[in-house]
């Protein structure tokens, strides 16, 4: 089973190799099996790059918003063409269940790609009378950005990147995961047979020293990045040494609160999406579950029975529900903190040991009776791990949920919607749900407070953060000076 592609970096319109870089090797997360072999990018690449983009993004800027549109779309009809060709791309990059990769990794990544080439033909100024003199508005791109990626969602994450960049008219150079960087690659391909020109897409593959040269080279004008807290501080810090602007999409250990009134069924299934999708992997994931104590035992019930009908197995299979980790590290990670969840006394209602359909698997795991203390309530884990805590109050699970220094997503289920509102309003974290979690359509800004993040992706938001106003004084009358 192969996915290797025709070169390891995209730069300039083309396929581009330098055997000189430290080698990457892609691994199928189901039977760890190399798929791909790959070059990180040297100094030479990462340079080919940077400058093919700051040569081609003037003129790209330049022409009408329509047309940069017209590209995006043909990008869109290309990617729903091949819908099964990438779906089966995503599933031997990162593991996860083919029938999760048809639906929610490159579809996501198109629907973002069609609403910011329907959005930029609509971007306008404004103009500002007066008396007289009047002024106007010019919202223009920043020039060259820098996307990184993480390996969780890669082409959807790539998309998510590059279509608020390029549809404003700047260009960019992406850096995936070492991990998952195949999407990426394709999704270059794809852009120059629509007719995107060359240079305005550039990928790179690397490790960390790769994502650091970007962030600090002076013509690189934004970064940004979807990881984990720690990456994110590093990245942040290196950008702001130059005035860059940032994006940072990072962690999580969301609340996802269940009152006593809520559906018990629809909190369920809530939960078990918000913690065993993708494995578990996924930033916005309701890791704390807080139970009103009048439904702990029906709730625990029932949703130790739907995690027990959880059917893991193949990837490309096409019922498994639940496929492997990313990695024989992140396995030994999750494991690692299944094991001190047991240890500091938190209740083990379901899972809790390695999956037998391989390796890289780890049952979707529950524990309950834990506290705000233990380590599973305060740590990201990134896998299927879900911690069930009690609660009484509003009043105390809101001043609970808000303890941590996380603020990236947050829900909640109730049948009464008023207090659904007001506990949102109380709730700190960017990205909220009141009966319902983890739907992130593109028209919805998608981000965090607090250290989970800053900036937003997705919805007119996110053009905020991918391009710059320039203001315009226009003087009409002769000028008034003292001098």
């Amino acid at each position: 089973m192969k996915a290797q592609p025709k070169a390891s970096h995209f730069v300039n319109g083309d396929w581009l190799e330098d055997e000189a870089g430290e080698v990457i090797e892609v691994t199928y997360p189901y039977t760890g099996e190399v798929i791909a072999r790959l070059h990180a990018a040297t100094p030479a690449v990462i340079e080919a790059a940077i400058a093919s983009a700051e040569a081609a993004q003037a003129e790209w800027a330049a022409q009408a918003p329509v047309e940069r549109a017209r590209i995006l779309q043909r990008a869109v009809a290309i990617i729903r063409a091949r819908a099964e060709e990438l779906a089966q791309l995503e599933t031997l990059d990162t593991g996860k269940p083919i029938q999760e990769t048809r639906v929610a990794d490159w579809p996501s990544g198109a629907d973002a790609l069609e609403y910011f080439a329907g959005l930029a033909p609509t971007l306008t100024g404004e103009t500002i009378p007066l008396g007289g003199d009047f002024a106007y508005t010019i919202r223009e791109p920043l020039g060259v950005c820098a996307g990184i990626g993480a390996w969780n969602y890669p082409s959807q994450i790539a998309c998510w990147k590059a279509a608020p960049a390029l549809s404003t008219g700047n260009a960019m150079v992406f850096k995936p995961s070492e991990m998952t960087p195949l999407g990426a690659l394709k999704l270059a391909e794809i852009f120059v047979e629509a007719g995107l020109p060359a240079g305005i897409f550039n990928v790179v593959q690397g490790y960390g020293p790769v994502g650091a040269a970007l962030a600090t080279d002076p013509r690189i004008a934004k970064v940004s990045l979807t990881g984990s807290v720690p990456t994110g501080a590093k990245v942040y810090q290196a950008a702001a040494a130059g005035m860059k602007h940032v994006t940072m999409e990072l962690g999580g250990k969301s609340p996802l609160i269940v009152f006593d009134d809520a559906s018990i069924e629809d909190a369920v299934g809530a939960a078990m999406l918000g913690n065993f999708y993708s494995s578990g992997q996924i930033c916005s994931n309701g890791t704390r579950v807080f139970v009103q104590k009048g439904i702990k035992a029906a709730f625990l019930k029932r949703l130790a029975e739907r995690t027990g009908a959880i059917l893991a197995g193949d990837p490309l299979a096409e019922d498994s529900q639940f496929g492997p980790l990313i990695s024989a590290a992140q396995h030994a990670k999750v494991m690692a903190y299944i094991e001190t969840a047991k240890r500091e006394g938190a209740r083990l209602i379901c899972g809790g040991a390695s999956g037998n359909e391989g390796a890289l698997f780890v049952q979707p795991t529950v524990f309950a009776d834990v506290t705000d203390d233990m380590t599973i309530a305060r740590e990201e884990i990134f896998g299927p791990v879900m911690s069930v805590l009690d609660f009484e109050t509003e009043d105390e699970v809101v001043a609970r949920a808000n303890g941590t220094q996380f603020g990236l997503a947050a829900g909640v289920f109730t049948g009464d919607l008023a207090r659904g509102h007001r506990v949102i309003g109380r709730l700190q974290a960017g990205t909220c749900w009141i009966n319902a979690y983890n739907l992130t359509p593109v028209q919805m800004p998608f981000g965090a407070v607090k250290a989970s993040g800053l900036g937003r992706e997705n919805s007119r938001a996110a053009i905020e953060h991918y391009t710059q106003v320039k203001s315009v004084y226009v003087g009409l009358n002769p000028v008034d000076s003292p001098y």
